[in-house]
C-alpha cells in the first residue's frame, strides 16, 4: 500500500493562505520579498496556522517522538575539560537548560571551580541567542565574545574581566570571529559590508578592559572575497585570510606586535587555494597550485621575504592522484595532516614527526575505530602536546573523545556520548553501498538501520547536501534513533558537489557540472531499492539549505521517486537570487554556481533552479521550512515554492510551509525548541512513510 496514494485535489479553499493572498499581477509571488509589507508577515503567519492545523492530528506522535528523544539522551551535559596555561575550562548544561554555563578552575585545583559565563541567563531576555565566538586573552584575565540575539548573523562584541566581571558591550554589528593578539591588549574582529560579507579586519586596543578606537587593518575590495581571522598554534603569528570559493591568500602579523602592518605571504592567483601553519623556523603551505588534490610545501621563516616566489618553497608531501590533502596542524614535534582516500570516501589523520634538521622521523596514519567513520583532531591548544585529542563517531558509534599518546600508542577514552533506552548502538547496522549514476560514476551511499531488519525492504529517509565541497562523513544522531526504532532506514547520498571523495568529487558537482549532483541523488535512491534496503514506494527525501536545492531539483526531475520530502531553509530560487548582487552572499557564490550575467551560466542555472522548473507534476507531500531572519536563504524562497506548488494543485499530498519568525538560518537556538521542531518534522516523515497514523 502506498504511503501517499496519488490524488488530484480540488482547487485550494478560498480561505487558504495562497487563495487569500494571491496577487494575479504577480503569479511568481515576488511580492513576498518585501519584508516591510505587512501582508508578507500576515501570509507567513497564515501559512503557519494552516500548518499547525494540519499537524494537530499528529500532535500525540510529535510529543511521543520528542519525549522519546529526551529519554534517550543525557540531558545534563558536562563538556570535556581543557587545560590552558593557567586554568582548566569546560561547559555544563543543566538538565532543564537550553544553553550552557562555562566554568574554570586553576590547573590542578578542581575544588576552586567557578562559573564565568552563563549563557542560559543571558538568553533569558531573548527569543533567540547564538554565540558567535569566545576568545580568552593569552593571560586568561579577559573574555571576549560575540553574540547574536536576532538570528540575522550580525553580532555584538562583549568583554568581561574573569572570573566575575560585569559584561560590557563594546561594539555592535560586527562579524562573529574574534582573535586576541599575544600582547593581552589587542583584539581583532571583522566587519560586514552592505551584503553581509566580512570585508574588513579591525584592531581594537584594550587597556585594562577600556576600549580605544578601532583601527582598520585590512579591507577586501573584491566582492567575491571575504576575510577571516586566525592564530597559529605556535602563537607566533596572526593570520588574516582573504578567500573566495576557489582562491585565497594569507596575510601575516606578528602576534606580539599587532600594530605591525600585515604582510601578504603570496599574492592571490586565480584558482589557487592556500592555507598556512607555523613551527618556529618554518611555514607550512597547503595549496593546490599545480596540484589539484593539494600538496604540502615548507618555507623557511628566514626566507619569508621570498615566499611570494613559489620557487622558494620545498616539497614535503607531494600531490597524489588518489588522495586529497585537506588540512595541516602544526606542533613543535611535527604535523598532523588530514587527508581523504578517494576510493573509500574515508578521512584519515596522518602524523609526521620532524627532527631538528627538518627530517621526517615518523610518518604513519592513526588507527580508525571502524569504517566508514568520522575522525578529527580535537581541541588541543598546547603546541608541545604529544597526547592528541581525537573526536570519533560513526552512524552506529556515539561521539567519543579519545586521547592518543604518540609515544606509547595508548588510546584512552576521555568521554563518550551516553545513550539510554532500548536501541543501543550494538543493535544498529551500517552499510556502505555504491550506486551507478547516469554517466557510470560510482556514488557512495551510507545506510544505517536496525540490525534485526537487515535484508527487509524498509521505509527509508534519504539525505543529501552536495555543495561547497562539504563532507557528509558519518555522524551519530540521538534524534535519528526514534526513526530507526520504528523500522525506518536512514541513508546518505554522498553526491558530487560535496567533498566525500576528495577535491575531484567537489569539482565534478559544481558550476557546469552541477546537474551531476541531482542525477547522483536519484541514482542513490534507485540503488537503495535495487539492493533490497528500501521499499520503493516508501522513500522520503530531506535536504537543507543547498541540500534543499539538491532535493528540489531532484523532485523536478523525478517527482514520483519519493513519497515525501522535507526542504529546510531550501535554496530554491537560485536564478533570481544569483541575479541580485545586493543580497548577502550572492557575489561570493559566483564561483560555486556561476555569474548569471554570463549567458551560458544563466542558461545553466535556469535549467535546474527548482522554482524555475516547476511543472504540473505529481509532486509528493512536502514540508517546507524557513526562518524570518535568515540572511543566507531568505524566508521568501520556501514561501514562494509553497505558494506556487499549492497553485499548481497537482501534488499527491499536502504542501505545508512553516516559518520560524524568531530564528535565522540554523533554526531555533535553544536546544529544547530545536528538538521539538525536529520531532514535528519526524512526525511528518513517519506519517508520509506510512509508519504511523494520526491519533
Amino acid at each position: 500500500m502506498k504511503a501517499q496514494p496519488p490524488h488530484r485535489p480540488d482547487a485550494p479553499a478560498t480561505d487558504a493562505p495562497v487563495a487569500r493572498f494571491r496577487r494575479p499581477e504577480d503569479p511568481e509571488w515576488h511580492w513576498l520579498e518585501d519584508r516591510d509589507d505587512p501582508a508578507v508577515s500576515a501570509f507567513l503567519e497564515a501559512a503557519n496556522a494552516e500548518s499547525d492545523a494540519w499537524f494537530r492530528p499528529l500532535s500525540d506522535l510529535t510529543e511521543r517522538l520528542y519525549h522519546g528523544h529526551l529519554a534517550r539522551r543525557e540531558l545534563a551535559v558536562h563538556g570535556l575539560r581543557t587545560p590552558l596555561d593557567h586554568y582548566t575550562y569546560w561547559s555544563e548544561t543543566a538538565a532543564d537548560a537550553d544553553y550552557p554555563v562555562w566554568w574554570r578552575h586553576p590547573n590542578g585545583k578542581p575544588d576552586r571551580a567557578v562559573p564565568f559565563l552563563d549563557i542560559e541567563a543571558r538568553a533569558a531576555a531573548h527569543d533567540f541567542l547564538e554565540l558567535g565566538d569566545m576568545a580568552l586573552s593569552p593571560d586568561e584575565r579577559w573574555l571576549a565574545w560575540s553574540e547574536d540575539t536576532t538570528g540575522d548573523e550580525r553580532f555584538d562584541l562583549f568583554l568581561a574581566r574573569l572570573p566575575d566581571g560585569e559584561p560590557r558591550r563594546l561594539l555592535r554589528d560586527i562579524g562573529p570571529e574574534l582573535t586576541w593578539a599575544e600582547d593581552n591588549a589587542t583584539l581583532l574582529f571583522t566587519r560586514y559590508d552592505a551584503t553581509q560579507r566580512p570585508e574588513s579586519v579591525w584592531r581594537l586596543p584594550l587597556a585594562e578592559g577600556e576600549a580605544g578606537d578601532p583601527a582598520l587593518i585590512l579591507r577586501e575590495a573584491d566582492p567575491e572575497f571575504w576575510l577571516g581571522l586566525g592564530k597559529t598554534r605556535s602563537r607566533e603569528w596572526l593570520v588574516l585570510e582573504s578567500a573566495s570559493k576557489d582562491t585565497s591568500e594569507c596575510h601575516l602579523i606578528p602576534a606580539r606586535a599587532p600594530a605591525t602592518p600585515p604582510r601578504c605571504f603570496r599574492p592571490r592567483e586565480s584558482g589557487v587555494e592556500l592555507a598556512l601553519d607555523h613551527r618556529p623556523g618554518h611555514f607550512y603551505v597547503l595549496h593546490n597550485r599545480e596540484a589539484t588534490h593539494f600538496r604540502l610545501d615548507v618555507v623557511a621563516e628566514s626566507r619569508l621575504d621570498e615566499a611570494a616566489e613559489a620557487a622558494s618553497w620545498q616539497a614535503l608531501v607531494a600531490h597524489r592522484e588518489h588522495h586529497t590533502l585537506e588540512g595541516v596542524d602544526a606542533f613543535d614535534w611535527g604535523l598532523v595532516l588530514t587527508e581523504r582516500d578517494h576510493a573509500e570516501a574515508q578521512v584519515h589523520l596522518r602524523v609526521i614527526e620532524l627532527d631538528a634538521a627538518h627530517g621526517v622521523t615518523r610518518d604513519e596514519r592513526l588507527p580508525l575505530p571502524e569504517t566508514p567513520c568520522s575522525l578529527a583532531l580535537g581541541d588541543e591548544p598546547h603546541f608541545d602536546s604529544r597526547r592528541l585529542r581525537l573526536r570519533e563517531e560513526s552512524f552506529v558509534l556515539p561521539v567519543s573523545w579519545i586521547e592518543h599518546d604518540l609515544d606509547s600508542g595508548e588510546r584512552r577514552l576521555l568521554k563518550q556520548q551516553p545513550i539510554h533506552g532500548d536501541l543501543a548502538p550494538e543493535r544498529l547496522a551500517c552499510e556502505r553501498l555504491w550506486a551507478t549514476s547516469h554517466d557510470g560514476e560510482r556514488i557512495p551511499v551510507s545506510v544505517v538501520m536496525r540490525a534485526d531488519l537487515v535484508g527487509h525492504p524498509l521505509p527509508t529517509l534519504l539525505y543529501g547536501y552536495g555543495a561547497y565541497g562539504e563532507v557528509l562523513d558519518p555522524w551519530f544522531s540521538v534524534a535519528r534513533l526514534e526513526l530507526l526504532a520504528r523500522g525506518v532506514a536512514f541513508a546518505v547520498a554522498h553526491v558530487r558537489g560535496g567533498g566525500d571523495r576528495g577535491e575531484p568529487w567537489y569539482l565534478a558537482g559544481k558550476l557546469e557540472h552541477k546537474a551531476n549532483s541531482f542525477r547522483d541523488f536519484l541514482a542513490a535512491r534507485d540503488a537503495l531499492v535495487e539492493h533490497g534496503i528500501a521499499d520503493g514506494e516508501r522513500i522520503a527525501a530531506y535536504g537543507a539549505s543547498a541540500g534543499g536545492l539538491l532535493v528540489g531539483a531532484s523532485l523536478n526531475l523525478a517527482p514520483e521517486a519519493f513519497c515525501a520530502a522535507v526542504l529546510d531553509v531550501p535554496f530554491v530560487d537560485v536564478l533570481r537570487t544569483m541575479e541580485n548582487p545586493d543580497l548577502p552572499l550572492t557575489t561570493a557564490e559566483y564561483t560555486e554556481w556561476g555569474n548569471p550575467e554570463e549567458p551560458e551560466a544563466r542558461h545553466r542555472i535556469r535549467d535546474y533552479s527548482p522554482l524555475d522548473n516547476l511543472t504540473s507534476a505529481p509532486y509528493p507531500a512536502l514540508f517546507l521550512q524557513g526562518s524570518w531572519h535568515d540572511t543566507r536563504v531568505p524566508y521568501w524562497e520556501p514561501a514562494k515554492l509553497y505558494a506556487r506548488l499549492v497553485e499548481l494543485g497537482t501534488a499527491r499530498g499536502p504542501t505545508l510551509l512553516r516559518t520560524d519568525m524568531a530564528a535565522g538560518h540554523g533554526g531555533a537556538s535553544g536546544r529544547f525548541k530545536a528538538w521539538h521542531d525536529g520531532a514535528r518534522q519526524d512526525a511528518f516523515l513517519l506519517w508520509a512513510l506510512g509508519v504511523e497514523r494520526p491519533a
